[in-house]
């Protein structure tokens, strides 16, 4: 199942992979949108190698790729909770895949990060909170934490979490943001904020700058840590 995923890849800056940084991309988008951050995160994380792996669904509206599926959901309306089965489904998926490229670098799970956008963030957040060690750190632009009253009895890691979001959003509200930062920390899970004042669903120069500065302290750099 894991390689069904699959996607562009930036080699490290110093040519020598001790970090990987794996993005995860929104809803009918593709790995191809956001591997473009490789070279701004690379400036001042040298020894990452970054993957932007398409999800494993092509989207149901005709183009892109899904992690899940949203059933006809718009903006304004509540998450599908019929897409639980789904997300945990992908989330397995992402699992294991993340497993295999932990393996061929010859990382270990603390100098793995995960990077996601939108529908990214809520796989990051469904993933990298249950995995059996926990990872260096999770960056989420513009998402939410999906079915938020269950992970108290399914989180079994607490990485890092910096997440950052647009205050004029029209697609996931901001105020998303302020709901997953108050279920994470219930759950003591170390968690930094940062609202983009007039950012729509997008991710600015701002939020790439404070996103590679949280990874840089939080991944340690060589493979003995």
């Amino acid at each position: 199942m894991s390689g069904m995923l699959h996607g562009p890849v930036a080699a490290p800056k110093s040519g020598t992979p001790k970090q990987l940084i794996v993005f995860l991309h929104g809803y009918g988008s593709n790995g191809d949108d956001l591997i473009g951050l490789a070279p701004y995160f690379a400036a001042v994380l040298p020894d990452a190698v970054f993957i932007s792996p398409n999800a494993p669904h092509v989207c149901e509206i005709g183009f892109g790729y899904q992690w899940f599926s949203l059933g006809g959901w718009q903006p304004g309306m509540d998450w599908p909770t019929k897409a639980w089965p789904e997300i945990v489904a992908s989330g397995k998926i992402l699992d294991a895949w993340l497993n295999e490229q932990l393996k061929k670098y010859e990382l270990k799970d603390s100098q793995l990060a995960l990077v996601g956008f939108s529908q990214g963030t809520m796989m990051s957040l469904q993933v990298g909170l249950r995995r059996a060690a926990a990872m260096g750190g999770i960056v989420g632009y513009s998402g939410a934490l999906m079915a938020p009253d269950v992970l108290s009895a399914d989180i079994t890691a607490r990485p890092p979490v910096m997440l950052i979001h647009g205050e004029q959003d029209p697609i996931v509200p901001f105020y998303e943001m302020a709901a997953a930062e108050k279920v994470l920390r219930a759950n003591d899970v170390p968690v930094q904020t940062l609202a983009r004042p007039g950012l729509p669903h997008s991710i600015d120069d701002a939020g790439i700058i404070a996103a590679a500065r949280f990874l840089s302290h939080v991944i340690p750099e060589t493979s003995a840590a």
